[in-house]
Formats: C-alpha cells, sequence, structure tokens
C-alpha cells in the first residue's frame, strides 16, 4: 500500500475533521441541527421523499441562512412536544421551530427569539357543515383532539360543557375522523388547522370557523443564556418580514386554506 506524504495526510485528516464536525456549539463549517415537528402539514412536515416542508420549516431555513449555514449543512430532527426543553438543554439542537408558544413556564427552562408567528385556537369543520359558527354550537356535537390537549379542555370546560370529546393520537387521526363523519369538528391552533386544510388532496374539504379562542405567540426556542444567537435569529426573523419573506412564506404554506392570519408579530428582546 502507498503511503501517503505528510502534508498530504495531514490534508486529509482536516477533510476529515471539517466533514464530522467536533460537536457541541458548531460554527458555520458544520452542520445546524434544528428541532422542528415532522407530522404537522403546512407547519412542519417530513415527506414520503425525506425532504421537509412547511412554515416552520421556511422560518429555520432563512434563519440558517441569515446565520450563514448552506442548506445542505442543515439537519432537521423531530421534536415532541414533551421533547422540546431537553433536546435544547443537552445541545440536540441549536434551536426549535414547531409551533412552541412563549409562555413564563417554558421561559424558565429555555429562552426565546422571536415572536414570529401569532396563532389563536380555532375549530376545523367540514367545509359543507354552516351550523358551527361559534365554540357553543358543539354542544350534543362531537369534537376531536389530541390526547391530553389542553385546547380540547379549553373548549369542553368553558365553552361546550356537553360536547362529546374524541381523543386521538395525532392530529391527522382527527383529520380523518372528521372527513369520515365520525366528528363534528376539531380544533387547535388555527396554524396547524389551516396546514391541514391546505394539504393536498384536502383543498376545499375543510374550513376553519375564525374564532380566537387563545393567542399563541410562537417563538423559536434556545438553549437558556445563550443571548448572542437569541440577538443573531431576533435580527434575521426581523429582516424576514421587511424584505417579504415571512408573508410569501405564510401564503405558500397557508393561502390554500383562505386563512386569516394575524400580520406579523413585533421581534421583541423580552422572549427570555
Amino acid at each position: 500500500m502507498k503511503v501517503p506524504k505528510a502534508g498530504a495526510m495531514a490534508a486529509v485528516i482536516g477533510l476529515a475533521l471539517t466533514a464530522t464536525g467536533c460537536g457541541g456549539d458548531e460554527g458555520p463549517k458544520g452542520t445546524l441541527s434544528i428541532g422542528i415537528a415532522f407530522d404537522q402539514p403546512g407547519v412542519g412536515l417530513r415527506e414520503a421523499g425525506g425532504t421537509f416542508s412547511g412554515f416552520d420549516v421556511d422560518v429555520s431555513r432563512y434563519i440558517a441562512k441569515e446565520l450563514g449555514y448552506k442548506p445542505e449543512q442543515i439537519e432537521f430532527k423531530r421534536v415532541d412536544s414533551s421533547e422540546r426543553e431537553l433536546l435544547l438543554q443537552y445541545n440536540e439542537v441549536k434551536f426549535v421551530a414547531a409551533t412552541y408558544s412563549i409562555n413564563d413556564q417554558r421561559r424558565e427552562k429555555v429562552d426565546f427569539a422571536g415572536p414570529y408567528f401569532t396563532a389563536h385556537q380555532d375549530l376545523l369543520v367540514r367545509a359543507d357543515d354552516a351550523t358551527i359558527t361559534k365554540a357553543e354550537d358543539l354542544n350534543n356535537k362531537r369534537l376531536c383532539s389530541t390526547a391530553g390537549s389542553t385546547s380540547a379542555q379549553n373548549v369542553k370546560q368553558k365553552l361546550a360543557p356537553k360536547a362529546s370529546l374524541l381523543e386521538l393520537d395525532g392530529y391527522s387521526e382527527c383529520v380523518i375522523a372528521l372527513q369520515d363523519g365520525l366528528v363534528d369538528a376539531m380544533t387547535t391552533d388555527n396554524a396547524i388547522l389551516a396546514g391541514y386544510a391546505a394539504q393536498k388532496g384536502n383543498t376545499g374539504k375543510f374550513r376553519l370557523v375564525g374564532l380566537n379562542l387563545s393567542n399563541e405567540s410562537y417563538g423559536i426556542g434556545i438553549k437558556k443564556g445563550n443571548r448572542d444567537l437569541q440577538a443573531k435569529i431576533n435580527a434575521a426573523l426581523k429582516k424576514m418580514v421587511e424584505d417579504g419573506s415571512w408573508e410569501a412564506a405564510v401564503k405558500k404554506n397557508f393561502g390554500q386554506a383562505n386563512f386569516k392570519h394575524e400580520p406579523a408579530p413585533q421581534v421583541t428582546s423580552a422572549s427570555s
């Protein structure tokens, strides 16, 4: 076997180190790991071919570009609601963009950049159902949401106590139940509902009622104390709004649902 010269060997080692990265707080020469949802059409979805789509995906890619990363350097990792803080605390991802509502309880564990989107709890019903125009209309009707959903409990406890609640494992299952007439409505944040309504094959089948049953400010979750990254992401979000990319991403992902979204929220430094 031919042994490479010292200079060539050094070059090979250097290339290997560049390709693998060195873990932890990597710069633009490494891989940028971003936490997103994998199962929410219009928001964060891993397509059958392994590609990714959705509003949170577009926001993440824009931020990554402003941080100096190329598209091929981005690694999307799946995050579930219960895992977001842990993934940030243990440096599994650099930031999380997954319909991550900013609240005081979460601020105790992580910091936030943003907000970058304002959502409201709403109802999704079949397009031909004109009987549901407000949450109270769900009394004596069937409502679907995910197991343990605070959205469903909000409706059941405060607005429609006589509603029958069907709790399923995921929102996709609720969409199927709604389409098949097993339930009369499903509830969660309007951005998520709009994503399902705009999904290919669902156009014209469903409509959002247009309610504001709660206010949710979505933020970019980052590890607590990383003020430099927080400032850079805030700058990227402001630029995304200013150059029209934010509005374009909303129309691209939710346009087919005739989604009446809120204007881009003002990015503040009070998200930590």
